[in-house]
């Protein structure tokens, strides 16, 4: 699986927010020097975040970005589909409606499997797992799995 700049960046400005003090208004640019992020790489992010309801702006001199929800609230596979789609596609299509021929013919299983797998992930973790690092059970037993860490 590949994550893309722009699902890091997201998940990497969303984190920033969930750990300001008292959930306070953070600007863009602040966001960006923090994380050493583009600013309008990140400007464009956020508009993603803000029309998918994770985020809100506040206009003004204090203004800036806020979690639309508790981080505890928002899994960072929201985070990922509000700005790069689906989890898991097979050249643009959903795992389920893929359809092969011959020795491929049960591969669209596989697919769904993964997505699943990609889900069970980035869907049982939040915003405030992570900020902690404090992971769900079944997150820290996938890391302690055989080879989780090694390069393939």
């Amino acid at each position: 699986m590949d994550i893309s700049a722009r699902a890091d960046y997201a998940v990497r400005a969303m984190l920033a927010l969930a750990a300001t003090e008292g959930g306070a208004p953070c600007s863009v640019v602040r966001l960006a020097h923090e994380q050493d992020l583009p600013r309008k790489f990140l400007e464009a992010i956020l508009g993603d975040l803000r029309r998918a309801a994770l985020v809100t702006s506040r206009l003004g001199v204090t203004g800036g970005y806020v979690l639309a929800r508790p981080a505890g609230d928002i899994c960072i596979g929201d985070v990922i589909r509000a700005v790069d789609g689906p989890l898991a596609e097979v050249r643009g299509e959903r795992p389920q409606t893929t359809s092969y021929v011959g020795a491929a013919a049960h591969l669209p299983t596989l697919w769904v499997a993964v997505r699943a797998s990609v889900r069970s992930v980035l869907d049982a973790t939040t915003l405030a797992d992570v900020v902690a690092g404090d992971f769900p059970a079944s997150v820290r037993r996938a890391l302690e799995l055989p080879g989780s860490w090694e390069n393939r």
